[in-house]
This record gives structure tokens, sequence and C-alpha cells, in this order.
């Protein structure tokens, strides 16, 4: 579904990515790992068209999409949540998960003016109730965002990305600030994405939910590719354990 290409960004001179390259099957699940600083944001940021690469090449479904604009991304099926939360304080929970599916509403202006826009809400509110439900939040449908607890928000946010109906769905530390309960609720949830035919990748330091749920790592340090494959493969690599703990002079 994704291959990233010899992909580069450097920021002043610093290589924050360095020729990276990897492929993401479809219906899967993928993380990318790696010590703090090791590029991992940065490499998600230009997938997602937040930033745009130094060199390399990004193919979704075999179309170049290197360097194209979030918007246009989401247009093509590929939708992300961010490491530091970005919910719409000022608004519902249901409000949230509704302005994740802007791309599907019907929203002209005749609409509004023969007031066809009012069925469709109702619509959007109904589909918004059940993804609440389906990431384990629905309980909060009539809340309001500032009511919340940081974990629910958290599974709010991917409710969010989910109501854009996405085909590959990128998660920038969807755990981080979590404590183990909710940490484990946020990796059966994954699963239960990537079983549904959501392809996730996702970037994340809790290693005992990345080795569970993973079924394909790649290990960045430096900015370069350190190694990859299975959670075994990865966990056994020597590379891998010296990066995360270093060695003894």
């Amino acid at each position: 579904m994704l291959s990233v290409k010899s992909l580069s960004r450097s920021f002043g001179g610093v290589a924050a990515v360095d020729d990276v390259s990897f492929e993401v099957q479809p219906g899967h699940v993928h993380a990318v790992i790696g010590p703090n600083g090791a590029g991992k944001t940065t490499l998600f940021n230009l997938i997602s068209g937040v930033y745009e690469p130094t060199a390399g090449q990004i193919l979704l479904d075999k179309q170049d999409i290197t360097g194209l604009p979030p918007e246009v991304l989401a247009q093509r099926g590929m939708c992300r949540t961010f490491q530091n939360l970005q919910i719409c304080m000022n608004m519902t929970a249901c409000e949230n998960v509704m302005l994740g599916a802007h791309l599907h509403a019907n929203a002209s202006l005749w609409s509004g003016f023969f007031g066809w826009t009012r069925a469709a809400d109702r619509k959007l509110e109904e589909k918004a109730f059940e993804l609440m439900d389906y990431v384990g939040v629905g309980s909060a449908r009539h809340a309001h965002a500032t009511q919340l607890s940081f974990g629910v928000l958290k599974r709010l946010e991917i409710a969010r990305a989910l109501a854009a109906s996405p085909r590959l769905l990128l998660l920038d530390e969807p755990a981080a600030g979590l404590n183990d309960s909710e940490t484990h609720a946020v990796g059966e949830l994954i699963r239960k994405i990537a079983s549904g035919g959501t392809t996730v990748l996702l970037v994340e330091h809790d290693m005992k939910m990345v080795m569970s749920i993973s079924d394909h790592i790649v290990v960045l340090d430096q900015g370069k590719k350190l190694a990859e494959g299975t959670a075994e493969q990865v966990r056994a690599n020597p590379a891998v354990v010296t990066a995360y703990l270093g060695v003894d002079e």
C-alpha cells in the first residue's frame, strides 16, 4: 500500500531522516520505533505531507504522493493523529468526531439554502456515535471535550481520524501519557482497526504494546534505518539492543 524510497530530510545541515526505505502492506499493523531523536515523527511528517522531503519518494497504491499536502492525502485515504492532542476543546466529543467527516459532508451553498444539510448532519452524528462506540468511548457521546479524561480524548482523536474513512491510518504515539490499562485498550483497538481492513502505521515508545500488536517493525536510529522485521527479529537484533541500551566501553 505504501512505499517509502530513499527518503531524506535535513534541517540546517542535520539529517533528521537519512535515506530511509520500507514498505507497508495492506491490512497490517506497521510500527516505527527508535530512541528519542531517531527521526520517527519527522518521518511521519514527511509521509503525511506536513514536511517536504529533501530527497526520496513516497508512493501510495503505486501513485507518487511525494510532497502532496495533508488535505490532498486525506482525500486519497491517508489520515493521521498527532503526538500532542489536537482535540477542539470548545466542542463536544461528538462534534469533534463529526469534524473528521468533513470530506464526506454535504456542505454546498444550495444544500444549506434548501435545508438539506440538516438531514446530512443527522447522518454524520449517527456515524460519530457509531465510531465512539467502536473506539470504546460511547458513554461520552453527549459530553463536552473539557469534561473528558486524557485517555478518552486519545481514543476520541482516533475516532475522529476514522470518521474520514481512511485506508491508511497513521498514529503518532497513541499510547503516550496513558496508564497500563489504557495502553492495553488502545493496543486492542489498533488490532481491531487493522482487522477491519484499515492499514495502520504507528510511531510508539511503549515496546510492550508495539511487540504485541505489530506485524512488521522498522527501527530508526539517528535518522537512519537500523533494522526491520517481525517483533521476534527486531527483539533479537543486537544493533537494536545497543541503540536502546548502549554498550559498555
